[in-house]
């Protein structure tokens, strides 16, 4: 019961953190709230917390790839130019 009440905490903090404005920390929360949940899941619900030790080694792999791929997305995004709104499209340019 206690897995279940932190899931549903972490649900409601996710819907009340998606309708706040934390600047550029918004995607930092949105996905911190997203590990610790996905990591209940997998310990509790996949059982991994009493899993024998190739399949612990798979899983730890596994969150090391998530790694780098995080951290090449928001490389990119950080390079990207700010735009204004979200609701306003930016104009797309071409250059021959």
């Amino acid at each position: 019961m206690a897995i279940f009440s932190a899931l549903i905490i972490g649900t409601l903090l996710t819907t009340w953190a998606a309708f706040q404005n934390f600047g550029q920390f918004n995607i930092v929360i949105a996905l911190a709230i997203a590990t610790a949940k996905a990591t209940l899941v997998v310990l509790f619900f996949m059982h991994a917390r009493y899993a024998e030790r190739r399949t612990r080694l798979v899983i730890v792999c596994a969150i090391f790839w998530l790694a780098i791929m995080l951290a090449l997305t928001l490389s990119d995004y950080q390079t990207r130019p700010p735009r204004t709104s979200r609701l306003i499209p930016t104009t797309a340019t071409y250059h021959a």
